[in-house]
C-alpha cells in the first residue's frame, strides 16, 4: 500500500506540474502580474484563493493572471497615500484589500487620497464585538447587565469614576490604528448622542479611552489576561477573537454582542492599478474573491461572507454566536473625519498652569456648599485634577497681594510638570492635591488678578511647547482685579493678551468664577477669556463644577481655532 500511495502522489505531482507548465506555455509573453496588498488578518485566506486563481486555465486570448498577495497594515497604507503619520514607503499595490472601507472613507477625505477609488464590492465581513475571558463574563454580566454600547462608555466615563468603571476595566484599541477601535468609537458615540447626551459626556468618555487605549489586538489580548481587581472588557473583531482563541484555547476569550447592534469590518477592494491591463486583471481577480470557492475559504479563516453567514469556526465552542448580529450603518465620512480628529486632539499632551485666588474675599461664604469659597476652590480643584491624565504637565501658583514681597502678588506653589512625575519621592498630582487642602486665604490681602496674569503669561509664553495644548486656568470669586496698589489696570492687561495672543501658538486663559455676582467683574473676566480664545464659567455651585472642567478639556477639539466664546453657567 505504501508503493501505492508514492505511484498515486508522483502522478498527481506529474498532472499538477504539467498542468501548470502547459498553462505557462499557453500565457505565453501574456503573462500579467497582479499585486495584492492585504489586511494581516484576512491575508492568510486571500493568499489562498490566489493560490486557486493562478491554477486556472489560460483564457482564450492567451492572457494569464499571477496573483501575489503581501500583507500590510491599513493604517500604514492609509498613511503612506495620505502622507500622513509614520508613513511606512510609497503604496505599490494594484488591489488594496484593508479591514475596513472606514481606511477608504478617512482617505477620499484627504485632499492626497481624493484620487482613491471608491471600492469594487466587499469579500467578507467581521462584526466589532466586546471581548472578556471567560471566566469574567458572569462578573461582567452583574456589574454591566446586557452587553451594550451605552454601558461600555459609562464604564468608561470619566466624569463618573465612581461608576461602573470602579468594577470594569475598559481595554479600548487606538481607533487611529485599528478600524475594530474605530468601529466602536463610532457605535458608542452614535449610541450616546441618541441618548441625547452632550458633548461633554462624549469627551468625558474620549479622554478615558485614549489614556487607556493599546496599539493592537495581541496587546489588548495580553493586557486582558492580567490580573486585576475589576474585570476586564476590550473590543475586538469576531475574527480577531476566533484567531486568538485558535493559536491559545477555544473559547479563552468570549465575544459579547452588543444589544444596540454593531458595525462591521468590510473588508472592501480597491482597485488602485492605473494601467488598464491591470485593471482589467484586478477586477477578474476580485471577481473570483466573491465566488463560491473564495466564500468557503473566507469562512474557514473565522470570517463571515458579506450575507452574514459564517463557517463551522463561528460557534460557540470558539467563544462566538453563530447568529448575525444587528447591524449599525457606517456613518458618513465627514463624521469618521470628525471623530478621529476629536480623539486626535484629546491624546495631544496639556501644558496647564492654575492660579488660585487666595485674596481675603476668599473666605467668605460658599453658595451651593459648606465652608468659604477657598475651601470650595480647593476641593474643585482637587477634584478636576483628577480628569488629567499622568502625561499631563500641570503646576500651581497662588495670588493676592504682596505675596512674594512688596508689588509681586503671586507666589509658586507647584512646579509645571507631569502630574504622575515625581516630587520628592511623590508624585506631582499628590504634592498638588495636599497643596491645595492646606491653601488658606489671606485675611488682608487684595485681589491681583492682572499683575498675576500677566506674569503668567509671559512664562507660558516663555515656555511653550507645540507639541501641547497650553492653558492658564484662573480660580477665582469674580471680583476681578482689587489691586489697590496700581499694577496693571483692567484696560492694560486686555491690551497685552490682544497684541500678544498668537493663534499659531496659542496660550488660552479660562477662568473658573465661583460666586461671581458683580456685573462688572464677569464682563472684564468673560474680555479676558475672548482676548485668549479661552472661556469663563460662572458655575453657581458645586455640583457644576465637573463639567466645567470636562467642558475646558473638550476645547483641545477646537484649539487652535476656538471661537472665543464665554459660557455662563
Amino acid at each position: 500500500m505504501p508503493l501505492a500511495g508514492a505511484v498515486a502522489l508522483a502522478v498527481l505531482l506529474g498532472v499538477a506540474a504539467y498542468v501548470i507548465m502547459s498553462r505557462d506555455k499557453a500565457c505565453g509573453e501574456g503573462k500579467i502580474a497582479l499585486k495584492v496588498v492585504a489586511s494581516p488578518d484576512i491575508e492568510p485566506a486571500i493568499s489562498k484563493i490566489a493560490a486557486g486563481f493562478n491554477k486556472r486555465p489560460a483564457p482564450a486570448d492567451g492572457t494569464c493572471v499571477e496573483v501575489t498577495v503581501a500583507e500590510s497594515d491599513p493604517a500604514g497604507v492609509t498613511n503612506s497615500i495620505a502622507g500622513t503619520g509614520a508613513t511606512t514607503g510609497k503604496f505599490d499595490g494594484d488591489v488594496w484589500i484593508p479591514d475596513s472601507s472606514l481606511w477608504v472613507a478617512k482617505l477620499r477625505a484627504n485632499p492626497k487620497g481624493e484620487g482613491v477609488p471608491a471600492p469594487v464590492g466587499s469579500i467578507a465581513r467581521s462584526p466589532v464585538v466586546l471581548a472578556a475571558p471567560k471566566p469574567v463574563v458572569e462578573k461582567l454580566r452583574s456589574a454591566f447587565g446586557e452587553p451594550s454600547w451605552s454601558g461600555l462608555m459609562s464604564a468608561a466615563n470619566a466624569a463618573t469614576p465612581e461608576g461602573l468603571g470602579r468594577k470594569i476595566r475598559v481595554l479600548p484599541l487606538d481607533p487611529t490604528l485599528n478600524a475594530a477601535g474605530l468601529s466602536a468609537l463610532l457605535a458608542g458615540s452614535g449610541v450616546l448622542q441618541a441618548s441625547g447626551a452632550g458633548e461633554d459626556q462624549l469627551v468625558g468618555v474620549l479622554r478615558q479611552l485614549s489614556e487607556n487605549a493599546v496599539n493592537s489586538p495581541a496587546n489588548m489580548f495580553a493586557t486582558m489576561a492580567k490580573q486585576s481587581a475589576r474585570a476586564p472588557i476590550g473590543i475586538a473583531s469576531e475574527q480577531g477573537i476566533w484567531a486568538y482563541n485558535a493559536k491559545s484555547k477555544p473559547g479563552e476569550v468570549v465575544a459579547l454582542y452588543p444589544a444596540e447592534g454593531t458595525i462591521s469590518l468590510d473588508y472592501p477592494v480597491v482597485v488602485t492599478a492605473k494601467d488598464q491591463a491591470k485593471r482589467q486583471a484586478a477586477q477578474q481577480f476580485a471577481a473570483a474573491l466573491t465566488g463560491a470557492d473564495a466564500k468557503k475559504i473566507i469562512r474557514e479563516f473565522g470570517f463571515r461572507t458579506p450575507d452574514g453567514k459564517g463557517g463551522s469556526a463561528i460557534s460557540q465552542a470558539n467563544g462566538l454566536n453563530s447568529a448575525a448580529p444587528r447591524v449599525m450603518k457606517i456613518p458618513e465620512a465627514a463624521t469618521v473625519v470628525r471623530l478621529s480628529q476629536a480623539w486626535s486632539r484629546l491624546k495631544l499632551g496639556g501644558r496647564l498652569l492654575a492660579l488660585l485666588d487666595i485674596s481675603g474675599t476668599m473666605a467668605l461664604p460658599a453658595v451651593g456648599a459648606p465652608g468659604d469659597r477657598m475651601r470650595l476652590i480647593a476641593q474643585t480643584a482637587i477634584e478636576g485634577l483628577k480628569l488629567f491624565p499622568d502625561k499631563t504637565e500641570i503646576g500651581t501658583w497662588v495670588f493676592s497681594t504682596n505675596l512674594n514681597g512688596k508689588g509681586v502678588d503671586y507666589r509658586e506653589a507647584v512646579p509645571v510638570g507631569p502630574v504622575g512625575g515625581k516630587l520628592n519621592g511623590v508624585t506631582r498630582r499628590e504634592v498638588i492635591s495636599r497643596s491645595l487642602a492646606q491653601i488658606k486665604a489671606k485675611p488682608t490681602g487684595d485681589t491681583g488678578l492682572n499683575d498675576s496674569l500677566a506674569a503668567a503669561y509671559d512664562k507660558m509664553k516663555a515656555e511653550y511647547e507645540a507639541d501641547k495644548i497650553n492653558t492658564i486656568l484662573v480660580f477665582t470669586d469674580g471680583v476681578g482685579n482689587d489691586d489697590p496698589e496700581g499694577g496693571l489696570s483692567n484696560s492694560a492687561i486686555l491690551k497685552k493678551l490682544r497684541q500678544e495672543f498668537d493663534e499659531t501658538q496659542p496660550i488660552s486663559v479660562i477662568i473658573i468664577a465661583l460666586g461671581a455676582d458683580d456685573a462688572a467683574g464677569r464682563r472684564q473676566m468673560q474680555a479676558i477669556a475672548k482676548a485668549t480664545q479661552g472661556q469663563a464659567f460662572f458655575p453657581n455651585n458645586a455640583l457644576e463644577i465637573r463639567k466645567v472642567f470636562l467642558e475646558g478639556i473638550s476645547r483641545r477639539l477646537c484649539a487652535p481655532n476656538c471661537n472665543g466664546s464665554t459660557q455662563q453657567q
